[in-house]
């Protein structure tokens, strides 16, 4: 049970480590935009899945992929640097559908609403 804790509660550290460096460290074009949207790091805290999101179609999720790919190894030594850890987690960048599905049913539920509203002039 501890073990679980103190992986959310160093997932959470790592994650905030990892937001801070795209923010000021890393120049590549490819991750802007970029935003990350979770953490699930193993028990044993020797992997970490990161999950992120950016606006944009498919072209954009591969781009920023790629982007996150080539950062990896420095993204990992910073975390070595900055963060007293015994083992250092090997990283993966997983892309995270859910703001575009959220922003799929708001445009949906926009639609429906237009047409409530154009219905309601029909009947008057």
């Amino acid at each position: 049970m501890l073990a679980g804790r103190r992986a959310n509660r160093v997932g959470d550290s790592i994650l905030k480590e990892i937001a801070i460096l795209l923010l000021e460290k890393i120049k590549d074009p490819r991750v802007r935009g970029v935003t990350l949207t979770g953490i699930k790091l193993s028990n044993d805290l020797k992997s970490a899945r990161v999950f992120f999101s950016v606006i944009g179609g498919t072209e954009a999720i591969q781009e920023a992929e790629e982007g996150l790919g080539s950062a990896r190894g420095f993204i990992r030594r910073e975390i070595g640097r900055r963060m007293p850890l015994k083992y250092l987690p090997e990283i993966r960048f997983i892309h995270d559908p859910t703001l575009a599905k959220a922003q799929e049913l708001e445009r949906l539920f926009d639609s429906l609403r237009s047409e409530q509203g154009n219905d309601s002039d029909e009947e008057e």
